[in-house]
């Protein structure tokens, strides 16, 4: 049985700055992985079904550990049945990519299990297929993000601490794309910029998601108190960062809604698996 580490991230800020003729969005975000991680158990099996468990809100079709094997099966010169259990700690529909970073931890550990060879970055492409967001946690590392996000240029963080509330509603990402008032046209921009004044990056989603969903405005006010309050992707959850004169414990303890405190990652811990 092999069980690894799936980490979540956030979209420190998050720029739509064009729409394609195709209908997809071109952004400008910044990927950082945190130590909040789901954790995926994968045992071979008998028989060549592939059976999940842990993850049973989400049809086996639409389950995107699942849509990872069967997009790798072809590759496969060692395929074996699996059995795999996902321990769910990244909250759902929450924008910090928990199900696109248990698309990536497939991807990465069967890569070597079926014996497919595939480079990372064949990885990275197959795992476009199944989202925006899989190639970054594919990759492991921190990113500056263009394009619909697949346009990766890497970078280096500092170490921070971050305080996550997650609101209890579920935001549809296709509701907030279809907003007339959402913001499609920020003007391009970039690292360095971001690195001279950070506090001057937002996230064009967040006045649709404040007003659409009140328990997403409560939770960023709340926040603000404390901090500049930010949403991740397209939400729910909203992060400020840890300074030194906040009472981290009384933050936590009085949040109107789930709250995690959690570490900026340098790397994904998958960064470098191999199967023993």
């Amino acid at each position: 049985m092999i069980r690894v580490p799936s980490p979540a991230k956030l979209n420190l800020f998050l720029h739509i700055t064009g729409r394609r003729d195709d209908g997809y969005h071109e952004l400008q975000s910044i990927f950082q992985l945190i130590d909040l991680c789901d954790w995926l158990e994968f045992s071979q099996t008998a028989s060549p079904e592939i059976n999940i468990d842990g993850l049973s809100s989400v049809d086996l079709e639409h389950n995107l550990i699942f849509k990872a094997t069967q997009i790798l099966k072809p590759y496969a010169k060692a395929y074996s049945g699996l059995n795999i259990h996902i321990e769910k700690n990244i909250p759902m529909g929450a924008g910090l990519g928990g199900g696109s970073s248990n698309a990536a931890t497939t991807l990465i550990v069967l890569n070597q299990l079926w014996q497919c060879g595939l480079s990372i970055e064949q990885l990275a492409e197959l795992g476009l297929k199944l989202g925006a967001d899989v190639p970054v946690f594919v990759h492991g590392r921190n990113a500056w993000a263009e394009g619909i996000g697949e346009h990766l240029t890497f970078i280096d963080l500092d170490q921070k601490q971050y305080i996550v509330l997650k609101p209890d509603c579920f935001i549809s990402t296709q509701l907030l794309f279809s907003q007339k008032t959402l913001t499609r046209d920020t003007k391009p921009t970039k690292f360095c910029a971001y690195q001279l004044k950070p506090f001057n990056f937002g996230n064009n989603f967040e006045p649709l998601a404040k007003s659409l969903y009140p328990e997403v405005n409560e939770a960023m006010q709340y926040l603000d108190q404390f901090g500049i309050a930010k949403l991740t992707g397209t939400g729910a959850c909203v992060f400020t960062e840890v300074t030194a004169d906040m009472n981290i414990d009384e933050i936590l303890t009085h949040s109107p809604c789930k709250a995690y405190l959690v570490n900026s990652l340098n790397e994904s811990p998958l960064r470098h698996f191999k199967v023993i």
